[in-house]
């Protein structure tokens, strides 16, 4: 199946209040995992690279090349999406890879040069037929600190995106990154007046911090994108130790990355199902 485009991927989904689930890939065999999980649950799914993994493997094509062959394979709609990234450079790379999404992150840039820096980006990849996410009220936790105090203003975010003309807006209610646990409190009134303000989709940045009911309400209340990788880094390295310790002489790395791969999958299914609603 052909790469999906993000916009036309999450418009209908915002219309039916349904999420979109998106993961982020740090290894190839976690976009395996993700991609057969949206395949069994039948749902569109977005396979992240961020710039963090990108510097993890020290260039972005070979991770980008396998994680974009193995979502030309599947059977359901699949967004490849570079994520957080603050670098236009690492931007144009994805875009010349192929990437059919790419999230610009001004966030932290004083607010007129964000504006017109992801005006510009937004310019470059419209050209390529490519969507652009943005962040506006920078979501705590990037640098080890959590914040979750952050708030998006929603008139800020209805300048924000007449003026950049970016396709879907990452916003601040209340999330933060990096979270391990899971008792995050979303400002659902807060998302709701932000839906209303504009006319794209909202993107949530650090969702494995909050409940699926939390979840849920967010997706109520107009979130579309769910953004999600703590909590599954979690998951697999807690399958991981538990295969270790259960036997002390495996060696073979094979066979203890695919419980965590399991149980990853296993999870991812259960999201796209629940943002689904069912």
């Amino acid at each position: 199946m052909p790469l999906a485009d993000l916009t036309a991927v999450a418009a209908p989904l915002r219309a039916a209040q349904t999420g979109l689930g998106a993961f982020n890939v740090v290894h190839l065999e976690h976009g395996a995992a993700f991609m057969a999980a949206a395949e069994r649950a039948g749902r569109p799914v977005v396979l992240q690279v961020s710039q963090n993994a990108v510097a993890f493997h020290g260039a972005l094509a070979p991770i980008a090349t396998a994680t974009l062959a193995l979502a030309r394979a599947a059977s359901v709609e699949v967004v490849v999406h570079l994520d957080h990234a603050d670098d236009v450079a690492l931007v144009r790379e994805a875009l010349d890879l192929g990437f059919t999404s790419v999230m610009y992150d001004g966030s932290k840039l004083p607010t007129e040069q964000n504006l017109a820096t992801t005006a510009e980006v937004v310019a470059m990849a419209h050209a390529r037929g490519v969507s652009v996410e943005a962040e506006l009220g920078e979501v705590g936790g990037k640098n080890g600190v959590h914040d979750p105090s952050a708030r998006t203003d929603p008139a800020d975010a209805a300048r924000f995106v007449a003026e950049t003309g970016v396709d879907l807006l990452a916003v601040a209610v209340g999330s933060s990154h990096a979270m391990t646990t899971r008792g995050a409190v979303l400002d659902t009134e807060l998302i709701a007046r932000i839906a209303d303000a504009v006319d794209v989709p909202l993107v949530l940045h650090g969702s494995s911090g909050v409940s699926d009911e939390g979840m849920r309400a967010a997706i109520e209340a107009g979130m579309t994108k769910i953004n999600v990788s703590t909590h599954l880094n979690k998951i697999f390295t807690g399958s991981v130790r538990e295969a270790l310790a259960a036997d002390p002489d495996l060696v073979d790395s094979r066979k203890w990355f695919a419980p965590g791969l399991e149980a990853i999958s296993a999870e991812v299914e259960r999201l796209l199902r629940w943002y689904a609603g069912s």
